[in-house]
């Protein structure tokens, strides 16, 4: 019997296409690509692996044994009772994202602190305004919500700007390559956040990161403080940040929303002191990063088809 490997993932190029025929046919695999689901549900039947991103698929392969995802969220997957039963894995990318998602970080908290949207409207006016007051990263106290790839990636980029302090929360209490001045525990932050100027979330979307910063903690973020998420919505009730923004005490860069595509009539659009991005922080269109999302599938492939446990796979329960 043909053991079949699908990938739905249209952003491949040749090259990666032809990795990935090279190794699935080392190890006795027909790999069969389709650039969206609807063309991938006549071939499910006989897939044995997935390489896709998408949630609805798995109940329609019988025979499946493993799905890797190629973002590194799994929320889509956390109702898939065929991964909870055991019947099949999942796994992640994680660790593809780290550097695309880190350079946007440091990207819109320059923009924020050096006002390029005040400086792009004196611009556009034509005129010659020069003495808007700005901030800098250097002696910065910045607190990072999340220490994993992409917060270790952001906290070696950020080391380059000298911040006052750089400050890990996690739940490990794990120092990752000794890249933080300090690591604090999540029961630490309330004491953190009045000591924090920037603040940078790269949590996943959890019951345990669920409303992680409500009215109350946002509250206790001085006056002029930035927050930066990349990760998931449900860590910030998005309310409160947009009423302490449109009193002119928080600024914030925000590439996840509640409810996306935010809605074009959502006030989130007019809202000051916001940058908004349309979740583009760490989507694949970096090169790179779609090289990591094929290596590390790679990689976890040959663990797979030596029986070894996979390097990426999920726990549901946790929810990464």
């Amino acid at each position: 019997m043909s053991r079949t490997l699908i990938v739905t993932l249209a952003q491949l190029t040749e090259r990666h296409r032809a990795r990935l025929r090279a190794a699935a046919g080392a190890r006795g695999f027909t790999v069969v690509f389709f650039d969206t689901e609807a063309e991938a549900a006549p071939a499910l039947a006989e897939a044995e692996i997935l390489f896709s991103q998408s949630g609805r698929l798995a109940g329609q392969a019988p025979r499946l044994r493993w799905q890797c995802t190629p973002s590194a969220g799994v929320n889509q997957f956390t109702d898939s009772s065929l991964f909870e039963s055991g019947a099949a894995v999942l796994s992640n990318s994680s660790g593809a994202y780290g550097v695309t998602i880190a350079e946007h970080i440091v990207m819109v908290a320059l923009e924020l602190m050096r006002r390029q949207q005040d400086y792009a409207q004196v611009v556009a006016r034509r005129e010659w305004t020069r003495d808007l007051a700005v901030r800098s990263l250097r002696d910065s106290r910045i607190t990072l919500l999340g220490t994993g790839d992409i917060g270790q990636e952001t906290a070696i980029r950020l080391r380059a700007f000298s911040p006052a302090r750089l400050v890990g929360v996690n739940r490990s209490g794990v120092n990752p390559r000794g890249l933080l001045d300090q690591v604090a525990s999540r029961g630490q932050l309330p004491a953190l956040l009045p000591q924090t100027d920037l603040l940078i979330l790269s949590l996943p979307g959890t019951a345990e990161t669920d409303g992680m910063l409500d009215a109350g903690r946002l509250s206790l973020l001085p006056d002029g403080a930035i927050l930066v998420n990349v990760g998931r919505s449900n860590a910030v009730d998005q309310q409160a940040l947009e009423t302490e923004l449109r009193a002119g005490r928080l600024s914030a860069a925000l590439d996840v929303f509640a409810q996306e595509p935010l809605p074009p009539e959502h006030s989130l659009w007019s809202c000051p002191n916001l940058l908004l991005t349309p979740h583009v922080a760490g989507n694949m269109t970096l090169p790179y990063t779609l090289d990591r999302i094929v290596a590390l599938f790679l990689e976890d492939f040959e663990n797979y088809c030596a029986g070894r446990p996979l390097t990426r796979q999920v726990d549901l329960k946790r929810g990464y």
